[in-house]
């Protein structure tokens, strides 16, 4: 069967055969599986493993790994190859699971830019490993979440980075002006592994589970071609590192709850919405001693205690309507990235064509329209808009690059005699003609026919 046809196929006939269909463990394969299936009958969460490699849970895992799509981890193996080599060799992983003795393969090293400068380090898992972190996070969810605090929104079901802003802004709205924002250093690459298991040994009772979780987190990264030994961090980029970053800082949010604190944390972002600057100062300086309390350090050139407007969470900022009303910007660093993106997307030396360009922006608009919709600032949109269509004009006149054409061109777009020849003869001047002449011709409606998104409205 090649990728493609397995592509095709439906999870249920996909990579799993007869024998993985039973929740209970086989007999056979290796002499630890077999003591392990001859022992006791395992009960509550002693019997996680045997969740893990239940059909119904593994199928489902596939399910979303293939949604999900990805690149390929250190193997080189497709998402698309994934249900052939499961059809092939899921008997030999699930015993070795079962039993105990299944070894993860190391990540591979990706760099991402920050929005701010620098990168971020992605681990990317092998496309096998992310479907048995993917069944794991299904079965240890369900049971994790529940007892997370509610102030907690990041990468948890029913809830959106949308609600932690909204609770934020009620927050302040109810004169909690100051605001702690606290920054990890390099939180994901700095998470302690003996204080992480610790926590974890606290919930589950399936050892080969926690084994299993414990040789991920320590399987290693590789980077042109050498495997780097990992000895503290979760790497961002597999599908069980924001469950066990939840899990890590649920005791910090619990905590803050204790001492009747309103906050918000959004993965490894936290603000806490005090009255005073001086409850702020207090406030981080205890926030710092719990984060050391699990080898955690907090980034101070980074965190600030600061008026609520000065601050963002999520990349959304406040601002103060007429009335004293809190209302949502996008913050100023999103909006430096946003018009960042939009220039490489319309830059005029790209060799893109027209139609291309309003293919990538028709991909990224609509998005991040969705992402800000909560944004107060209706004339802001409509500014960025204008913005993005001059930035259009002036790569059309740009492609278009004779005088002649250019006159041609107007002429057939509604322009008088005069108005062409005036845009013809400004040769290279395709930023000023963009703004003063061909806006009659090249106009909004004309940009809305080919399909350009409007952020306004």
């Amino acid at each position: 069967m090649s990728p493609t046809d397995a592509r095709r196929q439906k999870p249920e006939q996909l990579g799993l055969p007869l024998s993985a269909r039973s929740e209970a463990p086989r007999d056979g394969g290796s002499g630890e599986a077999s003591t392990l299936t001859n022992s006791k009958e395992r009960s509550g969460s002693d019997r996680l493993m045997e969740e893990v490699v239940a059909r119904g849970n593994v199928r489902a895992a596939l399910a979303r790994v293939r949604e999900n799509r990805g690149s390929p981890g250190v193997d080189g193996m497709t998402v698309a190859e994934l249900p052939q080599y499961l059809m092939e060799h899921w008997e030999e992983v699930r015993e070795q699971l079962l039993a105990g003795t299944y070894q993860p393969k190391p990540v591979l090293r990706q760099e991402i830019p920050k929005r701010g400068g620098g990168v971020r380090e992605l681990g990317i898992p092998c496309v096998l490993d992310r479907l048995i972190q993917q069944a794991i996070l299904q079965v240890l969810q369900p049971r994790f979440d529940p007892s997370f605090s509610e102030h907690s929104y990041g990468f948890r079901p029913g809830r959106s980075a949308h609600d932690a802003v909204k609770a934020a802004q009620r927050y302040v709205q109810e004169g909690r002006k100051w605001v702690v924002d606290v920054d990890l250093e390099k939180f994901f690459d700095r998470v302690n592994h003996d204080v992480l298991m610790g926590r974890l040994a606290r919930r589950i009772g399936d050892t080969r589970l926690l084994r299993l979780i414990r040789r991920y987190l320590n399987a290693g990264m590789m980077a042109d071609g050498v495997v780097m030994e990992r000895l503290e961090g979760t790497p961002q980029g597999g599908p069980l590192s924001p469950l066990l970053a939840n899990l890590l800082l649920d005791e910090v949010d619990k905590e803050l709850e204790k001492r009747g604190h309103t906050f918000v944390r959004y993965a490894d972002d936290c603000n806490v919405y005090v009255r005073t600057r001086r409850a702020g100062e207090r406030v981080m300086a205890a926030l710092e001693r719990m984060y050391a309390q699990l080898r955690l350090k907090v980034n101070r050139t980074k965190s600030k205690v600061a008026l609520a407007q000065k601050c963002s969470l999520v990349s959304y900022s406040f601002w103060y309507a007429k009335g004293g009303a809190v209302m949502l910007r996008v913050a100023p660093k999103a909006t430096h990235a946003f018009k960042q993106r939009v220039r490489e997307i319309t830059r005029r030396n790209g060799g893109w064509s027209l139609a291309r360009v309003v293919a990538e922006l028709r991909k990224y608009l609509p998005g991040w329209k969705e992402y800000f919709q909560l944004a107060n600032t209706p004339y802001v949109f409509a500014d960025h808009d204008k913005w993005i269509r001059h930035r259009l004009r002036a790569l059309q006149l740009k492609q278009w690059r004779r005088g002649p054409k250019v006159y041609a061109e107007m002429r057939r777009l509604g322009l008088s005699h005069s108005a062409a020849a005036q845009a013809a003869v400004l040769n290279k001047r395709w930023w000023y003609r963009a703004a003063r002449l061909v806006q009659v011709g090249l106009t909004t409606r004309y940009y809305d026919r080919m399909g350009v998104p409007r952020l306004a409205g």
